[in-house]
C-alpha cells in the first residue's frame, strides 16, 4: 500500500513520515483527520493527495516552526495553515475551534505503513459531516465527504445514530 501511496504522490509517504516524526519527537498532541482518518476507520481506503491534521491550540506556532525546520513551506490562512513538503500531497492544519479536543480522543494507527494518530471512529465522522454541511464548500468536495460519510456508516453502522435526519435521507437515496 505505501508504493501505490507513493507512486500516487510522488513520494508523498516520505514528506508523511517526515510530518508525523516531527509531530512526535515535538511532543505535540496532534491527529490525522479527514481522508486519511476515514482509510482508517472505512474498510478499504481510497486514494489522497490531502493529508488532514489537527494540532493541540497553543502548539500549532511550535508545530510550523519545527516543520519548517524540516523543509516543509507553509503558508496561513484564516481557518488553517497549509504546508508543502518535496511532495504532491498537501498538508492541511486546520485552526478550526472545533476539531481542538480531537487530538486527546486520538488513536494509533497504521496507514499506508505509516504509523500516525488518527481522530476516533466519532470524531473522524463528525470532521466529515461538518466538512459536507459547509455550504461554501464546492459541490465535489461536498460530494466525496458524503462518501467518506457513507462509508464509516457501513464499516460501522453504530454511527448511523450520529447522522442528522437530513444526511441519513441523503444516504439512503
Amino acid at each position: 500500500m505505501r508504493q501505490f501511496y507513493d507512486w500516487q504522490t510522488a513520494g508523498g509517504g516520505d514528506d508523511v513520515s517526515r510530518l508525523v516524526a516531527t509531530l512526535e519527537r515535538g511532543e505535540i498532541a496532534w491527529c490525522m483527520i479527514g481522508g486519511l482518518a476515514v482509510n482508517h476507520w472505512a474498510r478499504e481506503p481510497l486514494a489522497t493527495a490531502d493529508v488532514d491534521v489537527v494540532i493541540a491550540a497553543g502548539q500549532v506556532d511550535t508545530a510550523v516552526k519545527a516543520l519548517r525546520k524540516e523543509g516543509f513551506t507553509a503558508k496561513k490562512f484564516a481557518w488553517s495553515v497549509n504546508l508543502k513538503g518535496r511532495s504532491q500531497v498537501t498538508v492541511q492544519i486546520s485552526t478550526e475551534e472545533v476539531y481542538r479536543d480531537f487530538p486527546s480522543r486520538s488513536v494509533p494507527a497504521d496507514i499506508h505503513g505509516i504509523l500516525m494518530r488518527v481522530a476516533s471512529r466519532e470524531d473522524t465522522l463528525r470532521g466529515k459531516l461538518l466538512a459536507y454541511q459547509d455550504p461554501q464548500r464546492r459541490a465535489s468536495k461536498r460530494q466525496k465527504d458524503l462518501l467518506d460519510i457513507l462509508r464509516l456508516v457501513e464499516a460501522h453502522p453504530k454511527l448511523r445514530k450520529l447522522l442528522p435526519a437530513a444526511v441519513a435521507k441523503k444516504l439512503a437515496e
